[in-house]
């Protein structure tokens, strides 16, 4: 999936879209995506000035993304215009190596199971095939009407 089919799914936009393509998607069961971390990142300003590191807060909204961007390519009858993809768990989040200017964060995600609209999903972020990031994600899709 390139950015434009990335941003049919996701409603995020700069400077909060941190997916910038799909290198692998199964339906229903996994997803890699490609965040490449820039020294423009708006977060890189105050976090931290001397030593740039991307907040791990940040990383994990990433894997929420990729957890999105699964559900929605696997399931385009329901998440619709009319709905978005929300973010309503994390389990077990392990931050082993920071993310620095430069690096290419992949983040893949594989659902583990679908229970009452809610997926939880088994999250590994990975510079240069070495784990950074570690998680279990929780999302489900809302009409935004609700």
């Amino acid at each position: 999936m390139d950015i434009n089919k990335v941003l049919s799914i996701l409603p995020h936009r700069y400077p909060f879209l941190l997916i910038d393509r799909v290198l692998e998607f199964e339906k229903d069961k996994r997803l890699l995506a490609l965040k490449n971390v820039t020294y423009n990142e708006p977060f890189f300003n105050g976090h931290f000035p001397v030593k740039p590191v991307m907040p791990g807060v940040m990383i994990v909204e990433a894997m929420a993304q990729a957890t999105g961007l699964l559900t929605g390519a696997s399931n385009p009858e329901t998440v619709t215009d009319t709905s978005i993809i929300l973010f309503v768990g994390i389990d077990k989040a392990r931050f082993k190596k920071p993310v620095e200017p430069g690096d290419q964060l992949h983040i893949e995600v594989a659902l583990k199971t679908m229970r009452r609209g809610i997926g939880m999903f088994d999250c590994v972020a990975t510079v240069d095939g070495k784990v950074v990031t570690t998680a279990n994600i929780m999302c489900t899709a809302r009409d935004v009407k609700e």
